[in-house]
């Protein structure tokens, strides 16, 4: 199994310097930490009370092409840049619904953090194969779930003899770090000391500047069509947004059969600033529909496409992604950021009065593999 301790602990953590964000960045007050922490949890609630939908519920959702479409983009950013045997690294990995990209990706290992334990257990029974939609089949790597707030957590308090990990993935969820500049900061934290030298970052996050276009074309403040909408609080009346406070610009978002939380802006040049500072440099940021246009341009990912049926299969399926589901899609983004250095920086210390509770564990393992603490637990 390809897990490996990190190097001497001694030396793994330098300190990264801060920028400077204005009056807007950090927690502030307890009360307002309070309020992002209460958020968080909605969101938690929000995804861990969803169900796993059975096949046919999920092929009459009305987003089911967008969907597909989701899963096309996550396909091609794993395809392209894992390899087999990586240590994976999931980052708020819901239900598990990304867990057979990896298996065909042929990966070593698999460990997924989430905030919601609703949706860990279900990914327990999804790597175990007891939903009624998925294979049979045991997956072909070791996994070890976590719950916990992988944006408030040290993460390698859990991850020491897991580290170094080969890539990580945080799909359609990095954005709820951006309440705060702490929280914005312990998640590339997290992400660089546990990414080896050369590790890969991939994700999909909302697109600042299309929805804050969006926002400024429309009368009011909200804007959608007949499967989401999106509304900003009166604070943003004037629809600016200094860049001394680019965190904690919360919106409400909606997206039938899938969202119905808060969410955060992420300016994206500033995101990537920010990453710097975490030695994560960029190396590609393409809003979907760009992305798209350009892969679609590869005959195996066109082919995996018709797999997939976002499009329609071309042959007896001619159902297809809806004008409404593109512009969805044109909300979002995909970004991959590479590990240039050694340096691990400094991970943010919260203090004792935030009272932290570190999460459960659990760990699995299939038939043929063993994690080296012994058996599985939970």
């Amino acid at each position: 199994m390809n897990k490996r301790p990190r190097d001497d602990p001694s030396s793994s953590f330098g300190s990264a310097p801060k920028r400077q964000y204005g009056a807007g960045g950090g927690y502030g007050a307890q009360q307002g930490y309070s309020e992002e922490r209460n958020s968080a949890r909605r969101v938690a609630d929000h995804y861990s009370a969803r169900s796993n939908q059975t096949l046919e519920e999920r092929e009459n959702s009305p987003i089911i092409h967008l969907k597909k479409l989701n899963n096309w983009i996550k396909s091609v950013l794993i395809q392209l840049y894992a390899r087999p045997g990586d240590c994976v690294l999931d980052l708020a990995c819901g239900k598990g619904g990304d867990l057979i990209k990896w298996d065909k990706a042929r990966v070593g290992y698999y460990v997924g953090v989430d905030i919601a334990e609703g949706s860990i257990k279900d990914c327990m029974t999804r790597y175990n194969g007891d939903t009624d939609q998925q294979r049979k089949k045991k997956f072909s790597f070791p996994a070890r779930l976590i719950c916990t707030d992988c944006y408030e957590a040290r993460l390698d308090e859990y991850l020491y003899e897991d580290a170094p990990f080969d890539i990580c993935s945080c799909q359609f969820a990095l954005h709820y770090s951006w309440s705060t500049e702490a929280r914005a900061r312990q998640a590339l934290a997290n992400v660089s000391a546990l990414l080896r030298p050369g590790g890969i970052f991939i994700g999909t996050m909302p697109d600042a500047n299309v929805i804050i276009k969006r926002l400024r074309e429309s009368e009011g403040l909200e804007f959608g069509n007949s499967v989401y909408w999106v509304s900003f609080g009166e604070e943003y009346s004037e629809k600016k947004f200094p860049a001394s406070r680019p965190f904690g610009i919360k919106y409400k978002f909606h997206l039938e059969d899938a969202v119905d939380c808060p969410e955060w802006v992420v300016p994206f040049h500033l995101f990537k600033l920010l990453a710097e500072e975490y030695d994560l440099e960029l190396v590609l940021m393409k809003n979907f529909h760009e992305f798209v246009h350009e892969y679609m341009q590869k005959p195996e990912f066109t082919e995996l496409m018709r797999r997939l049926g976002a499009l329609g299969d071309g042959r007896n399926d001619l159902s297809t992604l809806s004008q409404d589901e593109w512009e969805v899609s044109y909300l979002y983004l995909a970004f991959v950021l590479r590990k240039v250095s050694r340096h691990l920086p400094f991970l943010i210390l919260l203090t004792s009065e935030l009272n932290i509770q570190f999460g459960n564990t659990f760990y699995f393992h299939s038939e043929g593999n063993r994690l080296p603490n012994g058996d599985p637990t939970m």
